[in-house]
C-alpha cells in the first residue's frame, strides 16, 4: 500500500493502527537528527509523497518564539522536487499563530506548470515547547482526517522525544564539565617526573562514567600517581568522583604509603552506605631511588614501556574495590628507570564485548613505542594502537616518567 493509499484508507481503526507503528518507527534513539528522519520517513510512508522537517536552535515556550522563526532544517523525505519552493532559505507557509495553537496548516497551491499541491505544516509541540515544524506535501489530492490526525500524533510524539533527547545531553553536558573541570588540573606532580593525562569521554555510553586519575606531591622528591573508576555512570558517579579524589588527597598528605592509603580511603567510604564502589591503583614513584611502590584495589594493572619501547605488563596483588571495607591491601615495589614509561589507565582503554580481558591488556603490552618518544607522544600512540576514540567505555590514561636532569 503507498503512502496515500493509506491516507486515504477509511474505518475507526485506521489511524490507530498507522499510530502504533509511529510510536515503532520513530525515536528509536537519542539522537534529534535521527529522530526526525524518522518521522519524515514515516509520513511519507503513511501520509504524503514528500515532507521535511525543521527545528529551532533550542526548545522555547510556545507563546514566545519570535513571529519569523529561526528554523534549520534537518531531515526530507520522498519526493525532494515537491519541497523546492520550501527551501530552508525560501518562504515557509509558516503561521505564528497557528503554531502558538498547536494547530495544522493547510493551503492548495497550483505552481505554474505543475500539478496542484497541498502543503500541510504540523508543529512540533509538546509539554508546551515548541521544537520545530513538519512540513508535509501531498500531490494531486488534499489531505484526509486520518492523515491529518496521523501526522499531528506523530509530529508530537516526535516532540516529546526531541524534548528527552534534549534533556539527556544537557544532563550529558553538565557530567562532563563536571569531570573536565576535575580533571583538567591534577595536583602538582613534583618536577622530578614528566607527565601526561587523557580523558576520552565515549561517544556510545548513555552518560559519562567516573573515571579520574590524580598526582599528589609528596616529601622527598616523590609523587603519588593515581588512577580511579567510580563504578557506574551519570551525575552520581561524577559526584563520588569528586568525594574520592577529596579524600585521597587528604590521606595522602599524611604520606603513608600506597597499601595503606588504601585501608584508610576504603574504611572512610565504607562507612557512607550512599557512596558508590570504586576501583583504584596507587604508584608512589621515588626518582631520587628509581623505585615504584604499587597497591591495587580492584583495578587494571598498569603497563611499563622500555627505553627500547617494549611493553611489561606489571604483576600486582589486588585487593577489593573501595567501599566494601573488606580492606587487605598489599604494595609491591619495582625497578624504574628514568628512560621507562608508567601508564595507568581505566579499563575503558583495554576492554573490548566479547574479548578476554587477559587477550585485551596483551594486546596493549604488546604494543612498541619508538625508542626516545615523549611521555606526551607515547600516550597518544598507545591511544591510537587501541582505537580509544572508539571505545566503548571512557577512558581515563596517565603517563609518567622519571625526568632526567643531567649533572651540574
Amino acid at each position: 500500500m503507498t503512502g496515500r493509499g493509506g491516507d486515504d484508507a477509511t474505518g475507526a481503526g485506521a489511524p490507530f493502527a498507522a499510530m502504533e507503528d509511529a510510536v515503532e518507527a520513530i525515536g528509536t534513539t537519542l539522537d534529534e537528527r535521527i529522530t526526525c528522519e524518522e518521522l519524515a520517513e514515516f509520513v511519507c510512508r503513511e501520509v504524503c509523497d514528500a515532507a521535511a522537517v525543521d527545528l529551532l536552535p533550542t526548545d522555547i515556550p510556545a507563546a514566545q518564539h519570535s513571529h519569523e522563526p529561526n528554523l534549520t532544517r534537518v531531515a526530507t523525505g520522498g519526493r525532494s522536487e515537491l519541497l523546492t519552493p520550501w527551501t530552508p532559505q525560501g518562504a515557509r507557509p509558516l503561521s505564528v499563530q497557528a503554531l502558538d495553537e498547536g494547530l495544522p496548516i493547510t493551503a492548495s497551491l497550483d505552481l505554474s506548470g505543475t500539478v496542484p499541491r497541498e502543503v500541510m505544516t504540523v508543529p512540533l509541540l509538546a509539554h508546551g515547547h515548541l521544537y520545530g515544524v513538519l512540513l508535509a506535501v501531498r500531490q494531486g489530492r488534499a489531505f484526509s482526517d486520518r492523515g491529518t490526525a496521523v501526522m499531528h500524533y506523530a509530529a508530537r510524539l516526535t516532540a516529546v522525544h526531541l524534548g528527552h533527547s534534549r534533556q539527556h545531553d544537557a544532563v550529558r553536558d553538565t557530567v562532563l564539565s563536571l569531570q573536565r573541570a576535575l580533571l583538567s588540573e591534577p595536583g602538582r606532580p613534583h618536577p622530578n617526573l614528566d607527565l601526561a593525562t587523557r580523558y576520552l569521554p565515549s561517544g556510545s555510553s548513555v552518560l559519562v562514567g567516573g573515571d579520574w586519575f590524580e598526582t599528589v606531591r609528596l616529601h622527598f622528591g616523590r609523587t603519588l600517581l593515581v588512577m580511579g573508576d567510580v563504578m557506574g555512570h551519570g551525575l552520581d558517579a561524577a559526584v563520588d568522583m569528586n568525594a574520592y579524589r577529596s579524600m585521597l588527597r587528604y590521606i595522602a598528605s599524611t604520606d603513608l604509603p600506597p597499601h595503606r592509603v588504601l585501608r584508610r580511603l576504603d574504611a572512610a567510604v565504607s562507612e557512607d552506605s550512599a557512596r558508590r564502589p570504586a576501583t583504584a591503583l596507587l604508584v608512589q614513584v621515588d626518582p631520587a631511588r628509581g623505585t615504584a611502590m604499587l597497591a591495587s584495589a580492584g583495578h587494571l594493572p598498569p603497563v611499563v614501556f622500555a627505553g627500547d619501547g617494549t611493553g611489561e605488563l606489571l604483576q600486582l596483588t589486588v585487593g577489593p574495590p573501595l567501599g566494601t571495607g573488606v580492606g587487605g591491601y598489599e604494595a609491591v615495589s619495582r625497578a624504574l628507570a628514568p628512560e621507562d614509561t608508567l601508564m595507568m589507565f581505566t579499563d575503558g582503554l583495554v576492554e573490548r564485548r566479547g574479548e578476554d580481558i587477559d587477550a585485551s591488556l596483551a594486546r596493549l603490552a604488546g604494543l612498541r613505542l619508538p625508542p626516545g618518544t615523549s611521555v606526551d607522544a607515547a600516550l597518544d600512540r598507545v591511544l591510537a594502537g587501541l582505537d580509544a576514540r572508539h571505545a566503548e567505555d571512557d577512558v581515563a590514561v596517565l603517563a609518567a616518567r622519571i625526568r632526567h636532569r643531567p649533572p651540574a
